[in-house]
């Protein structure tokens, strides 16, 4: 279905689990889909160029973080976002919700929004509502996230019925705010902690909204991974199906399999960039922590089932060496696989879907593989 400046087809089912295309300004995003973060306006160590050969085909960025530096305004001069960073598909922009989590020594939350203390310059600003949808549609972006407020784990029920109350108050004043529907989609996002029964009546709640797509927050904070699998589970059940399902910072490729097969369609997560900064590469054959001395003198790849520019040119010792130096060009190389690595998990979850419960079935093992780190 339209609805104003972006439209989402479903175009094959496996259960709950779908592929399908999401339709925006700059271009079309095939889904299940991986968002590599750019939090600044860039995917750290990669260019636009290494985004595109590695199949990428969106980008996440930081409506908070651009908002104190360079600044929106600044941004929206020089001809928005895609313009400022040289990336031509499309783009979606968090609000600073989790980072009203995250940085909890820095911020209060109050009811007209979050007042923070960045860390770059010491200086308390206040986010609210009406501000996070101000700086996203300057910046120009496809997609803008409405602002929530993301709390701790554990929290107990009156806690979290309260802080989802107020997520709620806060989605109806960004509707209000929009002034550019027609160039910036809004996501409504879900939250409800750990509570079945109040992620599901907050999933209806912002449903009723008719917004361009909804996203599943407030998980992977410390929970254990069977309670957000059902919390997913729970909230992508009662989301409308024709549009777009989005769940926030999520994650290792065994979370990412299970979540598809429970009908989401959009993700973002540091894991494949921090971990290469980290000299960490996911693999067909787990996690490679390349500081460990066993790869010292090891000629073959990285992945010998991976084709990505790393693995066609590089051996593990030479890219261990890269690491231990301290070589930029290290963390680099391994971004670049670790990125192409997620972004051929999504290409082989569109087939899978195509493929039948077997297919999926089979992904979701090896994702278990993926995902374990392997000793050194």
């Amino acid at each position: 279905m339209a609805t104003r400046c972006s439209s989402f087809e479903i175009q094959a089912r496996l259960g709950a689990a779908r592929t399908g295309v999401l339709h925006t300004p700059h271009g079309a995003v095939p889904t299940p889909a991986f968002l590599p973060v750019g939090t600044t306006g860039t995917v750290k160590a990669l260019t636009p160029e290494d985004l595109r050969v590695t199949g990428t085909s969106m980008v996440l960025a930081n409506a908070y973080h651009l908002w104190v530096r360079p600044g929106h305004g600044v941004v929206e001069r020089l001809g928005g976002l895609h313009r400022f960073m040289g990336w031509d598909g499309p783009i979606l922009t968090d609000s600073g919700g989790f980072q009203a989590w995250s940085q909890r020594e820095h911020r209060k939350v109050r009811e007209d929004g979050v007042r923070f203390r960045h860390h770059a310059d010491g200086q308390w600003r206040l986010l609210t509502p009406e501000v996070a949808v101000e700086i996203q549609e300057a910046l120009g972006v496809d997609v803008a996230m409405a602002l929530d407020e993301c709390i701790e784990w554990p929290a107990d029920r009156d806690r979290v019925a309260e802080s989802t109350a107020r997520t709620t108050r806060w989605l109806h004043r960004c509707v209000a705010a929009r002034r550019r529907p027609e160039r910036t989609a809004l996501f409504g996002i879900v939250q409800g902690g750990v509570h079945e029964d109040l992620r599901q009546a907050h999933a209806e709640e912002i449903a009723a909204l008719d917004l361009e797509g909804f996203a599943i927050g407030g998980l992977s904070v410390g929970e254990p991974t069977e309670a957000m699998r059902a919390m997913v589970e729970a909230s992508a059940r009662v989301l409308p199906e024709d549009r777009p399902r989005y769940l926030m910072g999520v994650g290792y490729p065994s979370d990412v399999v299970a979540a598809v097969a429970r009908g989401v369609d959009l993700f973002d997560c540091v894991l494949p960039t921090r971990s290469a900064r980290f000299g960490q590469a996911f693999t067909s054959q787990g996690r490679l922590t390349l500081t460990h001395a066993r790869y010292r003198e090891d000629p073959e790849p990285l992945d010998p089932a991976c084709a990505c520019y790393t693995c066609r040119s590089f051996s593990r010792a030479y890219l261990r060496h890269l690491c231990t130096a301290g070589e930029i060009l290290g963390p680099r190389l391994l971004t670049l696989h670790n990125v192409a690595f997620y972004q051929a998990l999504m290409a082989g979850l569109r087939q899978a879907v195509g493929g039948g419960e077997g297919a999926l079935a089979a992904l979701a093992a090896e994702a278990v593989r993926w995902s374990a780190v392997l000793p050194p």
